[in-house]
């Protein structure tokens, strides 16, 4: 726990600047709701994703708060889990991917969310970008956008055949607008 505390400081630090930048650009639409660091994901890969490709349970846990909505004032953060079980090597975190999940909000309600993510790698930065729509639920029908922001050396270690990806923590940006 205490490693996470310190990479969730150290990721704070060197990426704020990132998380920044890739926060959803600016629209004449009000965002349904959005949420902002220190909303964060980890994933967990048992066992750790490695060149070769093996079967792998991946656990995917979000925070997402704080949060805001002008449409729902109470809304204020939610979670998501998903368990998978897959073949899977740490060339799969750079290749395009359908992802389906839902956010349980702390209003009770839930939002559940389908898209294709894609990874881009600028220097020591990996980002994660969701797009999507809103599929049911709370805020259906509208557009999702969402960026994890993470280090990328054990990645990049990996997909050189010199390490190994047990886990990935990021800071998370979400945005979900009504179409």
């Amino acid at each position: 726990m205490a490693r996470i505390r310190s990479l969730a400081i150290l990721l704070a630090t060197a990426l704020g600047a990132a998380v920044l930048t890739i926060a959803p650009a600016a629209s004449a639409e009000v965002p349904d709701v959005t949420c902002t660091p220190p909303s964060s994901n980890i994933a967990t890969y048992n066992p750790a994703l490695t060149l070769t490709p093996q079967t792998v349970t991946v656990v995917n846990t979000a925070q997402y708060g704080p949060c805001t909505s002008a449409f729902q004032p109470t809304l204020a953060s939610g979670t998501r889990t998903s368990v998978n079980v897959s073949s899977r090597s740490c060339l799969d975190l750079l290749a395009a991917t359908p992802i389906a999940f839902t956010v349980t909000w702390n209003t009770g309600q839930t939002s559940t969310i389908s898209g294709n993510s894609t990874t881009t790698i600028a220097g020591a930065v990996a980002t994660f970008t969701l797009t999507g729509t809103v599929t049911s639920g709370l805020f259906a029908g509208s557009t999702v956008v969402q960026a994890n922001v993470a280090p990328s050396a054990s990645l990049l270690l990996c997909t050189a055949g010199l390490g190994t990806v047990p886990s990935f923590y990021s800071l998370v940006t979400l945005e979900i607008t009504s179409a």
